[in-house]
């Protein structure tokens, strides 16, 4: 599998813009233009196909860290309460989820059959 096969696959399952990816990128202070991105997504043999380098995915995927996470917080910093959110995220503290999953644990079935009647 190349690079380019995974920048095609996250940005397929991620339902990512080429314009997204490249405000990606630029979190990491890394700048690409969008036909870049347009090259590095054709099929192998197109005239305009470009090959992804390592570089370009690392920096992608290290943005993408920051994308769906947020920025790292400074570690340097002591809390005196020892009750913050990281205290509680190392407990298994869920936060609300990004995306279009809302959960099903309440909805009834539509299609399912209740007991047969004889």
């Amino acid at each position: 599998m190349t690079n380019n096969d995974i920048l095609k696959k996250l940005r397929v399952a991620l339902q990512l813009r080429d314009d997204e990816i490249v405000d990606i990128l630029a979190l990491v202070d890394f700048r690409i233009s969008k036909s870049e991105i347009g090259a590095f997504c054709r099929k192998e043999g197109h005239p305009k196909y470009k090959e992804c380098g390592d570089q370009v995915l690392r920096n992608f995927l290290n943005g993408l860290v920051i994308h769906l996470r947020g920025p790292k917080e400074a570690s340097g910093k002591s809390n005196p309460k020892g009750d913050s959110a990281t205290t509680e995220k190392a407990k298994g503290a869920s936060r609300p989820r990004k995306g279009k999953y809302t959960g099903l644990g309440s909805v009834p079935y539509k299609n399912k059959k209740g007991p047969k009647k004889t």
